[in-house]
């Protein structure tokens, strides 16, 4: 008999756990204490619809409809579209916050039902568009902030275009070139001219052709609305001296985390930087709004 090839979003100690052969033709499942984790990711928990009438038995009943929970890893593809940086150590990194408590099986699987889903929506959303540290959130639920609380809706600010970039370096990226920026942005071509001369952004020399990278943009389009109201590239420079000084505060904290030989150590001290660059944008988030109050007045 062939050996059962452990899924790739189930932990490796319970990959062998209730290994079920899959008959010729069917797609790889494992037992997950009742439940079926098929290679799509996701796990039903296998009760019959009815129970068939016997002499001794009373007519068919109905029994309740199945109920879908999903693997760690059909969670993460099921919230790509909206959270792109999401991952399968970001999860689990939330779970080791207590955030999260998914049901783990007696073979040791993760498995996540849709209220587990909700919540970790909840949890990305208040990260993403409130810049709220876990700490935050975590009061924020305990109190019961629910997910409707925090839906994308008309009357909130587009998020899409304003969502919070991770720290994590994960791949070059993509790379738009001066008239895809002016493009996507709605930006005068000078504007990026004037915020490159002023070290807002940097674009990188490719065969005689800039491009930018995502952040670029993404700074170019906030910077579009600002002008707006007549607010220059020049303005901006308190921007970028202000982020340098932040920036050079978090890595004098996370400096000796952050070189270390260890994989999973350099990994948390990653979480921990996105995380402490959630708190200092709220910080001044509460700050700006404070010197604001004071001068619209009472």
């Amino acid at each position: 008999m062939a050996s059962q090839i452990p899924h790739p979003d189930v932990e490796p100690e319970a990959a062998t756990a209730g290994a079920v052969p899959p008959p010729d033709g069917e797609p790889a499942t494992v037992a997950v204490d009742g439940a079926v984790a098929e290679a799509g990711g996701s796990a039903t928990v296998a009760v019959p619809a009815t129970v068939p009438a016997t002499p001794g038995n009373a007519p068919e009943q109905k029994r309740p409809a199945r109920q879908k929970a999903l693997t760690i890893g059909a969670v993460c593809k099921a919230l790509k579209q909206e959270f792109p940086d999401i991952s399968i150590s970001k999860i689990r990194y939330l779970e080791d916050q207590k955030l999260l408590t998914p049901r783990r099986t007696q073979g040791g699987y993760r498995v996540y039902q849709q209220t587990d889903v909700q919540r970790l929506r909840t949890i990305l959303r208040l990260q993403r568009d409130e810049f709220l540290p876990l700490r935050v959130i975590r009061q924020e639920l305990a109190g019961g902030r629910a997910e409707n609380d925090v839906a994308p809706g008309p009357s909130r600010p587009d998020v899409r275009h304003l969502r919070r970039t991770a720290v994590a370096v994960r791949g070059p990226g993509a790379l738009y070139s001066l008239d895809d920026v002016v493009e996507e942005t709605g930006a005068e071509p000078r504007l990026v001219y004037e915020l490159e001369e002023f070290g807002v952004i940097r674009g990188e020399q490719r065969a005689g052709v800039k491009y930018y990278d995502e952040t670029d943009r993404e700074i170019v389009r906030a910077t579009t609305e600002l002008a707006r109201y007549g607010v220059a590239g020049r303005n901006l420079r308190v921007f970028r001296t202000s982020a340098d000084r932040e920036s050079a505060l978090l890595q004098q904290i996370l400096a000796p985390a952050l070189r270390s030989r260890n994989p999973e150590r350099r990994r948390e001290a990653v979480e921990t930087l996105e995380n402490l660059a959630a708190v200092a944008t709220y910080l001044k988030h509460l700050l700006l709004i404070r010197d604001l109050r004071r001068i619209s007045g009472p």
